[in-house]
């Protein structure tokens, strides 16, 4: 249920600031979502998977403190950011 370590990497590569970046708010959000999707299809095939879901809502709310966090910060990265994963907000 976990992103693979290719789509991990390609991911940090797409949403990173600067070379070596892997803690940035984009980065963090980017993976976030990456894995958020993949739960997401788990969970069409698999509906009485509470525990799993339980962790579903567990990054859902990590990933808007981030979001707010990077708002807060500056509105244009954060507009930028959403626009760019495809996160309706």
């Amino acid at each position: 249920m976990s992103i693979t370590a290719e789509e991990k990497a390609r991911v940090i590569k797409e949403f990173a600031t600067k070379e070596g970046d892997t803690g940035s708010p984009e980065v963090q959000v980017a993976i976030l979502s990456s894995r958020i999707a993949t739960l997401t299809e788990h969970f069409k095939t698999h509906k009485k998977d509470n525990h799993g879901r339980r962790g579903l809502l567990v990054m859902v709310a990590t990933r808007r403190k981030l979001l707010d966090y990077v708002k807060k910060k500056d509105v244009a990265r954060y507009q930028s950011l959403i626009h760019r994963l495809g996160i309706r907000r």
